[in-house]
C-alpha cells in the first residue's frame, strides 16, 4: 500500500493539514482564513442505483447511468477544484437526493445492505476517490448514513454493524485525511425517509461517535491518533448537549436560513453553549449563494472563523452542466452558478489558478 500523503489535525479552534494550519497566514477583508475548510457537497462520488424502475433516470446526455464514469469523472476534476482554492469535500456512503430535495427516495444508492454488509463495487469506487484525494491533499467529510436510505437497515444491530465494518476498512486502507460525519441531518426522524428512532438518531447520535472514537483511537496516522467525527442537523439547527460535548468539529447546516445573519447567530450559539468544548466550526450544506453579494451567508460564516460548504443542485429546466448533487453528474466548474462559487473561494483564499 502506498505512503499516505495527507492527514488532518485540528489546533485550538483551526483544522490543520500535515501539522500546518490551513490556508497559512491568509486573511481576507480582515477576516482570518487560516485554519478553515472551505467545502463543497459533492455526496454522489460513488452513486449507483440498484432500482431498475429508478435507474433510467440517472441517463447521461450521451447514454446510458455509468457508476464507474461518474466515478472516474469526478477524479479528473478534483485537480481542478484544488487549484482554485477549495480544501475539503463531503462524500456519502448513501448519496443523497439527486433532485436536492425529494419526499419520497425510491432508488437504491448504498455501499451497506441491510445487515450493515459492505458492498465491494462501492467500495472499490471509495478507494479510488479517498486515494486521489489524498494525492491532492483535500480532506474528506464523509458520511454514512443518509435519511433518503437508510430504511433499508433491518435493525440497530446492523447499523452497528456498518459502522464497525466501514471503521475498519477505513483503518486498513491508513486514511488519514477523512473526517466522519455519521448521519446527514440526524434529527430527520420521519419514515419512511428518516432516521426514526435509531441509534443515529440525534438522540443517541453522541454514542455513535463515541464508538468510532473509541474503536479507531491510537490507530490512526494523524494528530488526534483516531479518526475525527461529527454529524449534522437540519438547517438552521444548533446541535444538542450531548452531541457538541462528544464532536471533534461542528458541523452546521444553512438550509433554509435566508438571511445571512441568522449564519453569524448560529455560529456564535455554538460557542456560547455550556457543552461546546471549543471544537472548529463549518457549514457543509448551504444552498444559498449570492456569491457577488457583500453579505452572503458564505461571507457570514467566515466573518465568525466558520467553514462553509456549497450545496449545488439541478433546479427544474436547468441542464446537465448545472448542480453537483444532481445526477448524471457533470464534476466540472461548468456552470455560471459554480465558476461563482469557485470564483469566491480563489479571491477568499488568494489561489491563483
Amino acid at each position: 500500500m502506498a505512503q499516505r500523503k495527507t492527514a488532518i489535525g485540528i489546533q485550538g479552534g483551526d483544522f490543520a493539514i500535515n501539522g500546518r494550519l490551513t490556508y497559512a497566514g491568509r486573511r481576507y477583508r480582515g477576516m482570518r482564513i487560516e485554519g478553515l475548510l472551505l467545502n463543497s457537497r459533492m455526496v454522489q462520488g460513488i452513486f449507483d442505483d440498484r432500482n431498475a424502475a429508478t435507474r433510467p433516470q440517472w441517463r447521461y446526455p450521451d447514454g446510458p447511468w455509468d457508476a464507474e464514469r461518474n466515478t472516474r469523472e469526478f477524479i479528473q476534476a478534483m485537480p481542478q477544484w484544488r487549484a482554485r482554492g477549495l480544501n475539503a469535500l463531503t462524500l456519502n456512503l448513501q448519496g443523497g437526493s439527486p433532485y436536492g430535495y425529494s419526499r419520497e427516495q425510491p432508488w437504491i444508492n448504498s455501499a451497506f445492505d441491510g445487515q450493515g454488509t459492505l458492498d465491494a463495487a462501492y467500495l472499490r469506487r471509495l478507494a479510488a476517490l479517498l486515494d486521489a484525494a489524498d494525492e491532492q491533499g483535500l480532506i474528506v467529510i464523509l458520511g454514512l448514513f443518509y435519511f433518503g436510505q437508510f430504511d433499508l437497515f433491518a435493525s440497530d444491530r446492523a447499523i452497528w454493524q456498518a459502522v464497525d465494518n466501514i471503521v475498519d476498512w477505513l483503518l486498513a486502507q491508513r486514511y488519514a485525511h477523512v473526517m466522519i460525519e455519521v448521519g446527514n441531518e440526524v434529527d430527520i426522524t420521519r419514515k419512511p425517509c428518516g432516521y426514526g428512532a435509531s441509534v443515529v438518531a440525534v438522540e443517541r447520535c453522541h454514542e455513535v461517535m463515541c464508538r468510532i472514537q473509541a474503536r479507531t483511537q491510537g490507530q490512526v496516522a494523524a494528530p488526534a491518533g483516531r479518526l475525527l467525527v461529527s454529524t449534522s442537523l437540519k438547517g438552521n439547527s444548533i446541535p444538542p448537549s450531548d452531541i457538541l460535548r462528544v464532536a471533534d468539529f461542528i458541523l452546521l447546516h444553512g438550509n433554509g436560513v435566508e438571511d445571512p445573519t441568522r449564519i453569524g447567530a448560529m455560529v456564535r450559539a455554538c460557542r456560547g453553549h455550556a457543552s461546546f468544548q471549543g471544537q472548529p466550526i463549518l457549514f457543509n450544506e448551504d444552498d444559498h449563494y449570492a456569491f457577488d453579494a457583500p453579505r452572503n451567508n458564505m461571507m457570514a460564516a467566515l466573518s465568525e472563523h466558520a467553514g462553509w460548504g456549497f450545496f449545488d443542485y439541478r433546479r427544474a429546466g436547468e441542464g446537465y452542466a448545472e448542480g453537483f448533487q444532481s445526477v448524471p453528474v457533470d464534476w466540472t466548474i461548468s456552470s455560471a452558478r459554480k465558476k461563482a462559487f469557485f470564483d469566491l473561494v480563489t479571491d477568499v483564499t488568494g489561489h491563483k489558478p
